[in-house]
């Protein structure tokens, strides 16, 4: 009697089912089973921007101190309290309202000196007080300051001069600007390179890089200031993103 071969005779062992799709899948001993690959998932692409902004500076912050020697610590304190008061008072007459004056930094010290044989001395005491004065009007500004140092004689000291914006809002906003058609003009160029377009934004960070202060040369004594002039110029804001777009198929 003659039978029909099993359907494991001819196909080397394999069978294959239709699933509820219409595709076919493998079975246990089968090989690869023939299904439709789904639309494919798009690529990224990644561009860090940066942008300036410059602008005219209205806000000028001053770094000034008094630092005094003395015998004894009650007299040392004593001094720099005077001198921090006579060049507040003088910031005061030039119209700088009383938030625009902090006291930034206090201390008093030990002054020691080596000697031979003995080691190290006090010799006295040294106080110091720091002031951080804004100065919103920058023409006056170097007569303010001179007058101030003025006032404070010889023991003051003129730390440094900063230029800035009372209010850089605008000034960032322009800077952000800036910065995304930087990564907007290097991503689509990416884009193109790789035969391909720009889909949607996936992300922005802002990596805020912060602004750039226009600084003043640091003068310790108090004669430096009697020909400072004060030049604005102009002080940078930068702005720098990250922004991922979708990189689709086709140009």
């Amino acid at each position: 009697m003659e039978t029909e071969p099993g359907p494991d005779a001819a196909g080397g062992g394999s069978s294959q089912h239709p699933d509820q799709s219409g595709h076919t899948v493998p079975t246990a001993n089968g090989s690869a089973a023939a299904a439709s690959p789904g639309p494919a998932s798009p690529g990224t692409v990644t561009v860090t921007g940066s942008g300036i902004a410059e602008a005219a500076p209205d806000l000028m912050v001053v770094s000034i101190g008094v630092e005094c020697r003395a015998q004894s610590v009650q007299d040392a304190f004593a001094r720099a309290g005077a001198g921090s008061a006579a060049v507040t008072a003088a910031f005061r007459q030039h119209g700088v309202a009383g938030p625009d004056i902090r006291t930034a930094g206090l201390n008093v010290r030990a002054d020691l000196v080596w000697r031979e044989g003995e080691g190290q001395k006090v010799t006295g005491y040294v106080a110091a007080a720091t002031l951080t004065v804004r100065l919103r009007a920058l023409g006056p500004a170097a007569a303010a300051i001179s007058e101030a140092v003025d006032a404070g004689g010889n023991d003051v000291r003129l730390n440094g001069l900063e230029l800035t914006f009372s209010d850089d809002a605008a000034v960032r906003a322009r800077a952000r600007e800036a910065a995304w058609l930087d990564a907007l003009a290097v991503a689509r160029q990416y884009a193109h390179l790789a035969s391909s377009r720009l889909g949607q934004v996936l992300s922005v960070a802002d990596n805020v890089p912060g602004q750039s202060p226009v600084p003043v040369a640091r003068m310790q004594r108090a004669a430096a200031v009697e020909s400072l002039a004060v030049e604005a110029g102009e002080s940078k804001v930068e702005a720098s993103i990250t922004v991922v777009w979708e990189l689709l198929a086709g140009t």
